[in-house]
């Protein structure tokens, strides 16, 4: 898939861009296009090199939490409402170990301790599944809460919006906690409704109605501010809890007698592979999306969508962050460079720079998770998988427009 869409771009580009020089007579498209390529190559590079320091601090921080034990402790705290969501496994079955720490991991943004242990809750899950090409209930549900991405540190999000100039990178934790809760329990729901699960016992009613109230409570609050005091105190409160956790996080490190320093030292070490293991995908994309964008054919598909929302008397700022969620279910590395488009055209501090920002983080690549994780224990029928995964991308999707309405509506 994401071949076929990185091929489409230039494709497309060369297509739009051949009529323009035969038909409408203009001699500098190519020109533009040939320029496109160099500039954003270039500027793949220069934000990659850039993402380095801050890659490095953050990893260093996630390495101190994790061997601090934090990824234990929300294993813990899962495990009774894992039990209840997935009925079939037997209790004290490893699927379920694997399934929490997994999604302790997410949480946490720990993607590569997420991943393999995701693989492993799935092989676990498999050993259960009475038949071995198809996926079962559990299998189907556990997939579903991982392309939901429940996100507790967007830390790769505000990596790039500190490298893109945002004033206060973390200025979009708020909106985006409660979307990405949001997406979740609507995927949960209906992945409920398919398999017909009984959520309403008070184990699930008591972790779902806490965090529900939890997170209403903060819609409610903040919905009753104005623009300038909703901005302002969302700011402090998104500072504060991002500030409290690197302190929690020492104090554990302290408590468990972890040498925080080493452990800090270990994960900046990643945090800088990381960044400049990404940097031939940020140019591969960068670049598609720069010949798609100097051609016109971003701006006529965006215009021809904007059109048609304007006719129907909405507001269409939204449109210029679609892209980024159009490519989210596709494609990780796409997306993030169509966020990171967004954000250079616009300004990271843009309604559509934010937008794309809460997007991006809060939703997984839907059909890179299925390929991994059913393809892992050779699964080929997926039953209702693909359809809760993306109904669930869907309600995080309109979820954020809402919350960027309701945090930064007023910002051009």
């Amino acid at each position: 898939m994401l071949n076929a869409l990185w091929v489409g771009f230039f494709l497309a580009a060369f297509l739009i861009a051949s009529f323009k020089l035969v038909f409408l007579g203009d001699a500098e498209i190519f020109a533009a296009l040939v320029k496109a390529l160099f500039d954003s190559s270039k500027t793949a590079f220069e934000i990659a090199l850039g993402l380095t320091g801050v890659m490095a601090l953050w990893l260093g921080v996630m390495k101190i939490g994790e061997r601090a034990g934090m990824l234990e402790l929300l294993t813990r705290g899962l495990a009774p409402l894992f039990r209840r969501l997935f009925p079939e496994v037997p209790p004290n079955h490893p699927a379920l170990g694997a399934m929490t720490m997994n999604m302790g991991a997410n949480m946490l943004g720990l993607d590569n301790a997420a991943t393999p242990l995701g693989i492993k809750a799935m092989q676990e899950l498999q050993k259960l599944n009475p038949s071995s090409d198809t996926a079962s209930d559990a299998q189907i549900l556990f997939l579903v809460i991982n392309t939901a991405s429940v996100t507790l540190l967007p830390v790769t999000i505000f990596t790039y919006r500190a490298q893109l100039g945002a004033a206060d990178p973390t200025d979009v934790f708020v909106p985006l906690l409660i979307t990405t809760y949001l997406g979740t329990l609507i995927g949960l729901f209906v992945t409920g409704l398919f398999q017909k699960l009984h959520l309403w016992n008070r184990v699930t009613l008591a972790y779902l109605g806490g965090a529900t109230a939890l997170v209403g409570g903060m819609v409610t609050y903040f919905g009753s501010l104005d623009a300038a005091a909703m901005t302002r105190q969302s700011s402090i409160l998104s500072n504060v809890l991002l500030f409290g956790i690197i302190a929690t996080f020492l104090l554990m490190a302290v408590r468990r007698r972890v040498n925080a320093y080493e452990a800090f030292i270990e994960g900046a070490r990643e945090g800088f592979h990381t960044a400049v293991t990404i940097i031939p995908y940020l140019v591969a994309m960068l670049v598609a999306i720069a010949v798609f964008r100097a051609s016109g054919a971003l701006d006529l598909l965006m215009g021809g969508i904007r059109g048609a929302v304007l006719a129907l008397g909405f507001d269409a700022r939204w449109v210029d962050a679609l892209p980024t969620a159009l490519m989210k279910p596709f494609s990780g590395s796409g997306a993030r460079a169509m966020m990171i488009d967004t954000m250079q055209v616009h300004g990271a501090d843009s309604f559509a720079g934010r937008l794309a920002s809460i997007v991006q983080g809060s939703t997984e690549t839907t059909f890179y998770v299925l390929a991994v994780y059913f393809g892992a224990v050779g699964i080929r029928r997926v039953r209702h998988a693909v359809a809760c995964g993306l109904i669930a991308d869907v309600a995080g999707i309109l979820a954020a427009i809402g919350m960027a309405y309701l945090f930064f509506g007023a910002v051009a």
